[in-house]
């Protein structure tokens, strides 16, 4: 046993690299890490955590996408579900296989169905405008805190149906589930510390009395009183949505800001023709990847691309590498709001894509949309600061200028 998985012997003809994916300067600065990585071949074996890792485009799809052979249900990190107990119960959508994934995906999908999130259109284009009218008040800002953080746990909680929200207890949260799929390092320590304090909200915040009557919530509820699931698991499910619906669109909403500071022609473009929004934010999402990998489980012998993998073996599917392998994108160092990236994997693929992809969308387009239309310039104002996480590529500190036309 390694890190709660279990330690596997070298496939041949996989090259050994003694590097660490988990190194706070990697998590900081990957882009080399990436393009080693993709030199490697299909696959490299990494002995300090004895996982096999990829991150070329079509063997890290096949892995992340075939649930038959690759499981979920043994869990998306480090750990090996079938040897050890997780921290928290699982989550009923992300850690479980078809047939039960089925049941409870079609739940939540219901929840979160294009016709629930087009009936929030209005209210994320008034609550993107309103934040953007008072960023340029301001003019110069901290993106990440005021603009990143602030919209997605404004408008989300509100969508679910949450009485009582907390924004930092939000962040902290969707910080520590991410950080909890990594080894037991300092980041995963740090994070979950904050799990005494933060667990117990975030629990509370699922129960049904917490929510109101026309939310993603109470939805969701509404299956357990036909029989569709139980209530526990509507809890789990409201959790679900907490888990995973808030850092991964704050970190895409900053990394979007910093893409058009850093690339001005193209926010040009973006002001031109304001419904480019939708693939300027497909284009950051492929270009930065909010969660830069995800693991999968061997849950049979198996063989990819010639390497004959063993049953239990941790894969860890580098999404962020194969959104840059050069031999799937032109270009794919270049940021472009032109090239319509709809194959990225930074969703997930297969029945295991992000459930709630809807919603990150409809909040995405509704601030770049906003922005659009109102920002002239956009404009580093002092140092960018990655945040280093096991399983997010999130920034920490983002101050911008935005000058209004």
């Amino acid at each position: 046993m390694l890190e709660g998985h279990k330690e596997i012997e070298v496939p041949a003809d996989v090259p050994v690299w003694d590097v660490d994916p988990y190194d706070p300067a990697v998590l900081a600065d990957p882009l080399d890490y990436y393009a080693e990585l993709r030199s490697k071949g299909p696959f490299a074996y990494i002995p300090k955590y004895s996982i096999l890792t990829c991150g070329r485009y079509e063997e890290t799809k096949e892995v992340f996408s075939d649930w038959e052979r690759f499981v979920s249900s043994r869990g998306v990190g480090i750990q090996d579900f079938n040897l050890e107990e997780p921290w928290r119960p699982l989550s009923i959508v992300l850690e479980v296989d078809p047939p039960e994934h089925t049941r409870t995906r079609a739940v939540i999908e219901r929840a979160l169905s294009p016709r629930s999130v087009a009936n929030q259109k209005e209210t994320y284009s008034t609550a993107a405008d309103k934040l953007i009218d008072g960023l340029l008040e301001k003019g110069t800002f901290e993106a990440m805190e005021e603009l990143a953080e602030t919209y997605p746990t404004t408008v989300f909680p509100e969508a679910v149906g949450l009485r009582e929200t907390d924004r930092q207890r939000l962040v902290d949260y969707g910080e520590m589930v991410f950080n909890a799929l990594g080894p037991n390092n300092e980041l995963r320590r740090n994070a979950m510390a904050k799990g005494p304090e933060v667990v117990p909200w975030i629990m509370e915040r699922c129960q049904r009395e917490q929510l109101t009557l026309d939310g993603f919530g109470s939805t969701i509820y509404a299956a357990s009183d036909t029989g569709e699931i139980t209530e526990e698991e509507a809890g789990l499910l409201v959790r679900s949505l907490l888990s995973a619906g808030v850092d991964t669109t704050v970190t895409a909403l900053g990394s979007a800001i910093w893409c058009l500071a850093n690339n001005p022609d193209q926010f040009d473009l973006l002001k031109a023709k304001p419904d480019k929004a939708r693939w300027a934010f497909e284009e950051t999402m492929r270009f930065t990847s909010p969660v830069h990998s995800f693991y999968r489980t061997a849950n049979v012998v198996t063989e990819v691309s010639g390497i004959k993998i063993a049953e239990g073996t941790k894969i860890l599917c580098v999404l962020a590498a194969a959104n840059r392998d050069e031999n799937h994108w032109p270009e794919p160092d270049k940021f472009d709001i032109d090239r319509r990236p709809s194959q990225h994997l930074a969703l997930g693929v297969g029945v295991h894509a992000c459930v709630g992809q809807n919603v990150a969308r409809a909040e995405g387009y509704a601030v770049l949309m906003s922005i659009a239309k109102k920002v002239e310039s956009i404009e580093l104002a002092g140092e960018t600061v990655w945040r280093p996480n096991n399983s997010i590529r999130s920034l920490a500190h983002l101050p911008i200028t935005f000058r209004g036309k």
